[in-house]
């Protein structure tokens, strides 16, 4: 896990969808899981959709609060 890409999930915003404009660390584990089912879409967005779905499933949530505080 490289931490520059946790990083970015409570940096980066979805850009488009029900949940535009949330930080992407922030958008709901129904939402990650329906990406999951779906398929991600390509590029950053998608990895990043990907690495919190991971984070999320498995509750390790905790890996990204201290980068909330900076």
């Amino acid at each position: 896990m490289n931490p520059e890409h946790l990083e970015l999930l409570v940096t980066r915003v979805m850009p488009y969808g029900k949940y535009k404009g949330r930080l992407i660390a922030d958008l709901p584990g129904h939402y990650l899981n329906w990406f999951a089912s779906q398929g991600f879409p390509p590029g950053e967005i998608g990895r990043l959709l990907a690495l919190m779905h991971e984070i999320d499933h498995n509750g390790l949530k905790s890996l990204i609060e201290p980068l909330r505080k900076r």
